[in-house]
């Protein structure tokens, strides 16, 4: 295994804001992304719960993020956005393309692999990289940009509407090379 150093978080940068829970079905804190989570086995979006937010929040953003990707920008995974304050679980697989299971107004933008829906973990080969899957609370019912936006532009948007955040990381090993 290739030892990393490890990159800041995404929203160490933002100002900071009070946390609530988020929990999972499929995610472990901590502990290693199953297959279904994994680009070339998966790809499945996991399930994902939240609870203990401020009453004050009027939607809820989800993101995965790879701080850990050899890019010098780490890699965008899943950005979603515009989910309504009474939704507060997405199943597993809610972030296909096809929109199933996502609540009605939500909006994904393209990930890093270039398409809109949650990609799966795929560092290279004997890297072990985290992935931060958070659920921010916003403080109105449309964060404001469109479908098309890149997600930096999102994370821009993020860092003024968010009034709480809640994160679960976990890791996953690329496969050595044969």
């Amino acid at each position: 295994m290739t030892e990393l150093k490890r990159a800041p978080l995404p929203h160490d940068f933002h100002p900071p804001v009070p946390s609530f829970t988020v929990v999972s079905d499929d995610i472990e804190p901590g502990a290693v992304l199953k297959d279904a989570q994994v680009y070339a086995a998966g790809n499945t979006s996991p399930h994902l719960r939240w609870e203990g937010f401020p009453a004050e929040a009027k939607s809820f953003a989800v993101t995965c993020f790879d701080p850990d990707a050899p890019t010098g920008s780490g890699f965008w995974h899943w950005v979603l956005f515009d989910i309504p304050a009474s939704v507060t679980e997405l199943p597993a697989g809610a972030g296909t393309g096809k929109f199933e299971g996502l609540p009605e107004g939500a909006v994904q933008v393209r990930n890093d692999y270039g398409s809109k829906d949650f990609g799966g973990a795929a560092p290279p080969a004997g890297e072990r990289h985290r992935y931060v899957f958070t659920v921010y609370a916003v403080d109105s019912e449309k964060l404001g940009p469109g479908a098309d936006v890149s997600p930096a532009v999102v994370g821009f948007n993020l860092r003024f509407h968010t009034i709480a955040r809640a994160q679960l990381i976990a890791e996953y090993e690329g496969p050595a090379e044969s």
